[in-house]
């Protein structure tokens, strides 16, 4: 299964890439040998509209278009699950991969956020909560989290989720 992480805006050299690039090339090691062979990232353009629903429609667009057929996508959005936990998305990964999807492409949405049309392809809608978070940041926790689901699949020590419950 091919998995991308395809983002609205570019992510500068600094901490937060370099972050973020740690994660993307462990979730590749530890995928490998799961059938994920890469984990690649995709930056989009953000829309120079002027209104925040043409921007967002735009953005959709550039997404959509790199989106393989048949397979998963999954948007992070101020508006999806919070109350999943690392356990359940690596299931939902695992049963993708194990159906034959091609692919799974997780979205990352400009600063006004997702078109409906991101919404409605969604497979499943996800979120870090209520706070409003740096794209940077937002970007590292997305791949920190495809590596964590790696490693539970894996059943590698990284992830302690379930000691001493």
């Amino acid at each position: 299964m091919r998995l991308l992480v395809a983002a609205v805006g570019r992510l500068k050299a600094g901490p937060e890439r370099d972050l973020a690039d740690r994660y993307r090339e462990r979730a590749a090691q530890v995928g490998r040998g799961l059938g994920v062979p890469a984990c690649d990232i995709l930056e989009i353009p953000e829309s120079r509209a002027r209104r925040a629903t043409d921007r967002c429609a735009e953005e959709a667009q550039g997404l959509l278009a790199h989106l393989p057929p048949s397979g998963v996508l999954v948007a992070y959005d101020e508006r999806g699950r919070s109350d999943l936990a690392s356990e359940r998305i690596a299931e939902r990964i695992g049963s993708w991969r194990d159906a034959g999807r091609p692919a799974l492409t997780i979205v990352i949405g400009g600063a006004d956020g997702h078109d409906a049309s991101i919404r409605t392809r969604a497979e499943l809608i996800l979120s870090f909560g209520a706070a409003t978070l740096p794209h940077g940041l937002v970007r590292v926790l997305v791949l920190e989290q495809i590596y964590r689901s790696m490693t539970i699949l894996a059943g590698h020590p990284y992830h302690r989720g379930d000691v001493g419950a």
